[in-house]
């Protein structure tokens, strides 16, 4: 089966970041109309160009995951403007480093806010849309290995993307009946702008060494995993959690 969208319209949350701007082109790339989606509209511009420049389809909207009625708004004007929406790719997500004992109350409800209200608003949000519609979708909650395996500094972060992939399987039970799948990708380290200077460090060098594969990922490894949960090539796909990590979950180091 093709790893097509075509005739879709998807919604990516984050869609201004390294990962969240690529998920779209990748969406966009298989056909579907894109909402790229982020707080900041004017941080949507670049995404924006280089999809329609390619011959896709894609409005920016502003949507910032801790407000309800910026979600809902959201999903109102991406339908409008596109069709309704059968794709989400539940991206946004933030960290704040810092070892457990200096983390305080703001970071946690911060990172919590984001990384877990946050993406049970807009999956909430995007399965009432479905269900109104009476059409199937697949909601993709992007998660991290930090969800399975743990780190030292980013406490808030890894409880979060733990409850996350337990929220992807509730969903995932609950939704079957309505015919919207809903999964989860769990990615290990992915190159990014952001990140490039950091793993050409010797602490990010140190950190590559304990990945079997000795080395990140690039960001196009994990497109496969992404259409597979997209389209209907995963049609029997729910309440599963994909890591795409280079071997690190099975590390012992």
């Amino acid at each position: 089966m093709m790893l097509t969208l075509e005739g879709r319209t998807a919604l990516v949350t984050g869609a201004n970041g390294g990962l969240g701007s690529h998920f779209a082109q990748t969406l966009a790339r298989a056909g579907a109309k894109v909402a790229v989606t982020a707080r900041r509209h004017d941080s949507l511009g670049d995404v924006q160009a280089r999809i329609r420049a390619a011959g896709g389809h894609c409005e920016a909207i502003t949507l910032d995951v801790t407000d309800p009625a910026s979600v809902a708004r959201a999903f109102d004007e991406a339908a409008t403007s596109l069709g309704p929406v059968s794709v989400v790719i539940n991206n946004a997500g933030i960290a704040i480093t810092k070892p457990l004992l200096e983390h305080t109350e703001e970071d946690w409800q911060t990172v919590v806010g984001v990384n877990l209200t946050g993406a049970w608003r807009v999956a909430q949000t995007a399965a009432r849309h479905m269900v109104q519609q009476k059409i199937a979708g697949s909601i993709v909650n992007v998660a991290s290995i930090l969800g399975v395996r743990v780190a030292g500094q980013v406490p808030s972060y890894v409880a979060s993307k733990a409850a996350l992939i337990q929220l992807t399987k509730a969903m995932a039970l609950e939704l079957a009946r309505h015919r919207i799948r809903v999964n989860a990708l769990a990615p290990g380290y992915v190159e990014t702008a952001l990140n490039q200077d950091f793993f050409r460090s010797d602490a990010g060098q140190a950190l590559i060494k304990r990945v079997p594969q000795r080395r990140i990922a690039d960001a196009k490894e994990l497109d496969a995993a992404l259409l597979l949960l997209a389209s209907d090539a995963g049609s029997y796909m729910t309440g599963s959690v994909l890591t795409i990590d280079g071997g690190h979950l099975v590390s012992t180091l």
